[in-house]
């Protein structure tokens, strides 16, 4: 069964901690390593977005006291193995013999390859990554003047990609250090939900919740069990890594129906279809406008494509009704909403069907509407992004798996809320939520009794490939169905 690791508060990290460590320097380095290494490596991944990190690429380490400050030099030192070129700059900004004993540990390391500065001296010129090591999540505002003209004249600078460990320094005074990219390490913390300044998040898994990691102590609270914020990772793709069953044919990984498209949005249908086809589900069967039926059978010959009645307006007509439930016995589950536009016949048409569906659903998009989503008693996922969810939220009940897009994806589950930091603004782009709902359809109808499953890995698999996408190929020159062939890469890492 998938564990997805708890997001907790300061003071409960700090209980475990304690409760983890007790004290213990040799436990506490060897997570510090762990931490440090992690966060130059996943450091180093992102920076792929903007081009490729440069054998002598210039690094500025904001040093501040504690473990952030060791975690921070050992990403530095890792850095330098990696490319023995790079020049690294160390900021203290309390000065060196503030540093504690671990932390001043990990600087005897770095020290013979790097250069100082002093909290005073002025900053000029530009860098390829500023890495923040200088509070942790014990800090308490304000900020004091010094430390806020130091990260004033930092995120003036030019630089390729500020990181944060753990939480950006300051948290969200005005002069707090603005982060491109925040790496959460062991333990996400509740604070970088909300900070603005914190960029995009990576959760660093360091096994403090695996009993057979070497940094694992045994809990003296059960803290970890009752939150019910929790962070996704890669582990809950696993069911789609493993080889399938030798005697298994297509009607064993489900049939999905698609009920979209319109004259005015033809390509959001195809897009999921699109999406459904590579996400291992065994059939696809849409149901589109049919005057669009020939040219979309030519893009996807491997779906069934049925031709719907049209209004005059070009979208989904009443009296197609019978097309889709004459063959309704034959699919796991029903994609409904891509392309839809709003026409009155249309919405009530869709109305209709999810008031009668006998099998899960997954609405999205123009079907998103308060009145349509609380009908009939099917299964239901959920994708509405910022403004879709406005509308429909007085509608929602405990029995619904919605999935939220935005910049933190989260995977609202009865009581439980997961949040997807993969992704980014590669994903701004028109298209992208409709490749989503394709991918989240063909794994509901894979797993129909599972829509946390389907919702969770759907929210996670599409992120991630996004990331690929990026990374890649950067953030700006690329189509939104380039996401597609990203898919496969990230099943076999």
């Amino acid at each position: 069964m998938y564990f997805a690791p708890p997001i907790l508060s300061c003071e409960e990290t700090q209980t475990l901690e304690l409760a983890w460590f007790g004290g213990d320097e040799t436990r506490e380095w060897k997570a510090m390593q762990l931490a440090g290494r992690a966060v130059a490596d996943s450091l180093l991944t992102d920076f792929r977005e903007i081009g490729v990190f440069p054998n002598n690429g210039r690094v500025l380490v904001l040093v501040g006291k504690g473990h952030n400050a060791g975690d921070a030099l050992i990403a530095a030192m890792r850095l330098y193995e990696l490319h023995p070129k790079a020049r690294i700059e160390v900021l203290f900004v309390f000065g060196e013999r503030s540093l504690r004993p671990l932390a001043q540990r990990a600087w005897r390391d770095l020290a013979p390859v790097a250069g100082t500065m002093r909290a005073n001296q002025p900053l000029a010129g530009s860098y390829d990554v500023v890495i923040d090591g200088v509070f942790g999540y014990q800090f308490r505002p304000p900020l004091s003047s010094a430390v806020a003209s130091v990260f004033a004249q930092v995120n003036a600078l030019t630089v390729g990609l500020r990181a944060a460990v753990d939480l950006p320094s300051g948290l969200d005074a005005p002069d707090a250090f603005q982060a491109d990219f925040t790496y959460a390490t062991g333990i996400v913390k509740t604070p970088l939900l909300t900070l603005p300044n914190a960029g995009r998040i990576r959760y660093l898994d360091l096994g403090f919740f695996n009993d057979s990691a070497p940094v694992r102590a045994e809990p003296k609270s059960n803290t970890m069990g009752n939150t019910a914020e929790r962070v996704l990772t890669p582990d809950v793709l696993t069911p789609l890594r493993q080889l399938r069953p030798s005697n298994s044919d297509k009607r064993s990984y489900g049939h999905l129906f698609i009920v979209g498209g319109s004259r005015a949005y033809p390509g959001a249908v195809l897009m999921s279809v699109l999406a459904a086809l590579r996400s291992g589900v065994g059939l696809v069967t849409a149901f589109v406008p049919e005057s669009l039926v020939q040219a979309f059978a030519a893009r996807a010959p491997e779906a069934m494509w049925v031709g719907w009645p049209e209004t005059p307006e070009g979208g989904l007509a009443l009296e197609g009704s019978h097309l889709l439930h004459q063959k309704l016995s034959r699919a796991t589950a029903l994609l409904i909403g891509p392309g839809l536009d709003r026409e009155r016949e249309t919405l009530a048409l869709a109305k209709d069907i999810i008031a009668q569906s006998p099998v899960p659903l997954v609405i999205d998009a123009d079907a998103l509407q308060h009145d349509i989503v609380a009908v009939g008693d099917a299964a239901r996922i959920l994708t509405p992004h910022a403004g879709e969810y406005a509308r429909i939220t007085t509608a929602l009940t405990p029995t619904m798996v919605v999935i939220q897009k935005g910049p933190i994806t989260r995977v609202r589950s009865g009581t439980t809320t997961y949040h997807s930091f993969y992704g980014g603004p590669v994903l701004a782009r028109g298209g992208s939520g409709d490749l989503l709902a394709g991918l989240t359809g063909g794994l509901l109808a894979q797993t129909p009794t599972d829509l946390t499953g389907a919702a969770t890995r759907g929210a996670v698999w599409h992120g991630m490939s996004a990331d690929a996408l990026a990374q890649a190929n950067g953030q700006c020159a690329v189509n939104v169905t380039q996401w597609l062939d990203f898919l496969p890469r990230v099943l076999r890492v």
